[in-house]
């Protein structure tokens, strides 16, 4: 099912930063808050977004604080915008703790993130029926050049940025494929497994992931064919894999399990974890071509 397209942005718009899972570095967290008030927007921070948790170092804040932020953020009125700051590890942690119903009656809003932050596009688009953007985070060492020019234009003008396509994007397995896109990061998604439901039919599914070996990502996705994930799957779009061992054998496990189930798929589109990362977003209909490398979105993220 097509999803609600919430508002573009533009000069003004009062936005909220959160920090979901893992703590933000101060000084990339503040070079992403300048990046954000010189595009004219009105930034407001997460009370808890500068904290840890007192035990689990690698957790920004509490569970309960995590979640409070991301809530208050999404139900407040004013808020047009929610960005997260980076991902790490917590949105599992988090997410059973938001009020949906209190953030549906709130209706919909812009929401940025990727890697962890998979868990809550998946959550918002299963219980809001928002689309959501997969796209850089403000305080992490990807919030800089072509990364930040797309996400910009996603957000300001997002008629302009419907056809997606990176410099390494190439053919796996020939065809076209149409659809809803979902997905995001690899190991998350396997880690939903069973929390989530799978995707819709026809849906193009697009995956990336960092610092895992070949035979993790071997495991994740073999574990997402045994529940059946793929099953009415029209096309696949992949992402970075960085820091996730020989690049050869990354590539030979994509195409033994996913090439295999002969639908299009497209290796290295250009999103995730990688230099001048593509804003994708999720929860809307678009035309997977893997005879030319190339994502396009039938409609405008934004409206």
């Amino acid at each position: 099912m097509k999803r609600i397209r919430p508002p573009r942005l533009r000069e003004g718009s009062r936005v909220a930063v959160v920090a979901p899972a893992g703590p933000a570095p101060e000084h990339l967290l503040d070079t992403g808050l300048a990046v954000l008030r010189e595009w004219g927007l009105d930034v407001r921070v997460g009370e808890h977004v500068r904290e840890r948790h007192p035990k689990l170092r690698y957790l920004a804040g509490t569970d309960s604080a995590r979640a409070a932020d991301l809530e208050r953020a999404w139900c407040d009125p004013d808020v047009e915008a929610v960005f997260c700051v980076r991902g790490g590890y917590g949105c599992l942690r988090m997410v059973d703790l938001l009020d949906w119903d209190a953030m549906a009656a709130a209706g919909p809003k812009v929401f940025v993130g990727s890697s962890d932050v998979t868990v809550l596009h998946q959550a918002i688009g299963d219980n809001l029926g928002v689309s959501t953007l997969f796209g850089p985070m403000a305080a992490t060492e990807s919030f800089t050049g072509e990364a930040l020019t797309h996400l910009r234009s996603t957000l300001f003008e997002p008629e302009t940025v419907l056809r997606l396509s990176g410099p390494k994007a190439a053919t796996m397995e020939h065809g076209v494929a149409r659809g809803i896109t979902v997905g995001g990061n690899l190991s998350l998604l396997a880690a939903t497994v069973g929390s989530s439901p799978p995707p819709p039919d026809d849906a193009i599914v697009l995956l990336e992931d960092i610092t895992e070996s070949p035979y993790r990502l071997d495991g994740y996705i073999t574990q997402l064919q045994r529940t059946g994930f793929f099953t009415g799957v029209s096309g696949i779009a992949l992402g970075s894999w960085r820091k996730c061992g020989d690049p050869d054998a990354v590539y030979a496990v994509m195409a033994d399990l996913l090439a295999s189930l002969g639908m299009p798929t497209v290796w290295e589109l250009g999103f995730g974890h990688c230099e001048d990362a593509l804003t994708v977003p999720l929860g809307v209909m678009a035309e997977l071509n893997a005879d030319e490398g190339t994502l396009v979105i039938e409609e405008p993220a934004l409206t």
